[in-house]
């Protein structure tokens, strides 16, 4: 009978041991792999010229995708928090030439100084080796998204 107790406990234990190593397993598995996204994303620094490849305009269902776009447009942001470009910060909602505003890497925001309210302020961010412009856009007292895609240059 104490040796039935010892098989017992001692298979218990095995599997209840087993159990802790795959759960250990998998949670490094999650750890590594979320800390590899996070390394590949720090690997790409805002400050720098960026040139636009790509834009998306939402309809609202999520059917819309980024479409290349042939474009001079480049943005340049720089460590003292300042940022410019070649055409407009105003663009593509108004025809306002304003090329030059401040940015703050905690909020992800460009402030513009445009006249219109809905391009004064552009939300920003980095997916991957892009950086993403978000503009609200109202069409027809409907707003909707507008994306700039940009691919850094230097």
């Amino acid at each position: 009978m104490i040796l039935l107790d010892y098989y017992i406990s001692k298979s218990l234990f095995q599997k209840t041991n087993r159990m802790h190593r795959i759960t250990f397993l998998i949670i490094s598995l999650i750890i590594i792999s979320c800390s590899k996204d996070d390394e590949e994303t720090a690997n790409v620094t805002l400050e720098g010229n960026w040139k636009l490849i790509e834009e998306l305009q939402d309809p609202g269902d999520g059917s819309a995708v980024y479409e290349p776009v042939q474009s001079i447009k480049t943005i340049q942001f720089k460590t003292d928090g300042t940022v410019t470009t070649n055409t407009s910060l105003c663009d593509p909602l108004t025809d306002e030439i304003i090329s030059n505003g401040t940015f703050t890497k905690s909020d992800r925001e460009i402030i513009t100084n445009c006249e219109n309210p809905y391009a004064s302020v552009i939300l920003f961010k980095l997916e991957g080796e892009y950086l993403i412009l978000q503009f609200l856009v109202d069409k027809q007292f409907e707003a909707k998204l507008f994306y700039q895609k940009f691919e850094k240059i230097d």
